[in-house]
C-alpha cells in the first residue's frame, strides 16, 4: 500500500467511491452524488494546510481521507473534522487505519490541536476504527439527519492532538 498527497487528477477515483456511500449507505449525509467538477473543488479548497490522503494497492485508489475545517470562525481555526472512506473491495486490508494513522501524523505536523470526527450512528466499522486511533466519544446528536426513511443520529468523537 502506497499513501500520498491526492491531487486534482484523483477526483474521479475519490468520486467514485464516495458516491457509492451516498448512494447505498447512511455513512454520509449527502444525499446527491458529487459531480467530477464538485469533487475537484472539494480536493482544491482542501490544498494547503488541510489536505487529503490517497491509498493506493497496485496502483489502484483503495481509499481516502482529508482534514476539512471544523467550524467557520476563526476561533475554531486550530480544530479540524476528519473524513476517511475505503473502497468496497479494500476493506479489511488495513487502508483505513493506515490513512487515519497517516492523517493524524499530518495534522500533529501541521499545528492542529484536535480532530473532530462526526460518525453516523451504528456505523461501528468507523467507530472502532476512530477508538483504534485514539479518539474517544464525546457525544451523541441524536435524529439530526434524515436519509432512506430512517432519523439518523451523529456519534462525535474526538482526540487530541497537544
Amino acid at each position: 500500500m502506497r499513501l500520498r498527497n491526492a491531487t486534482v487528477a484523483d477526483a474521479e477515483a475519490l468520486r467514485t467511491i464516495y458516491n457509492r456511500e451516498v448512494e447505498e449507505t447512511t455513512h454520509t449525509f449527502d444525499l446527491e452524488p458529487r459531480s467530477l467538477s464538485d469533487q475537484q473543488d472539494w480536493i482544491r479548497e482542501r490544498a494547503g494546510a488541510l489536505g487529503v490522503l490517497v491509498a493506493e494497492i497496485d496502483g489502484e485508489v483503495a481509499g481516502f481521507a482529508s482534514l476539512s475545517p471544523y467550524r467557520p470562525r476563526p476561533a475554531y481555526r486550530t480544530s479540524v473534522e476528519n473524513s476517511v472512506y475505503v473502497a468496497e473491495s479494500a476493506r479489511g486490508a488495513g487502508v483505513g487505519r493506515a490513512l487515519m494513522e497517516e492523517l493524524i501524523d499530518v495534522a500533529t505536523q501541521r499545528g492542529f490541536h484536535t480532530i473532530i470526527a462526526r460518525v453516523s450512528g451504528g456505523h461501528e466499522a468507523s467507530i472502532g476504527l476512530h477508538r483504534a486511533c485514539g479518539f474517544t466519544v464525546v457525544g451523541t446528536e441524536r435524529q439530526v439527519g434524515r436519509k432512506f426513511g430512517k432519523w439518523l443520529d451523529v456519534v462525535v468523537m474526538q482526540r487530541m492532538l497537544a
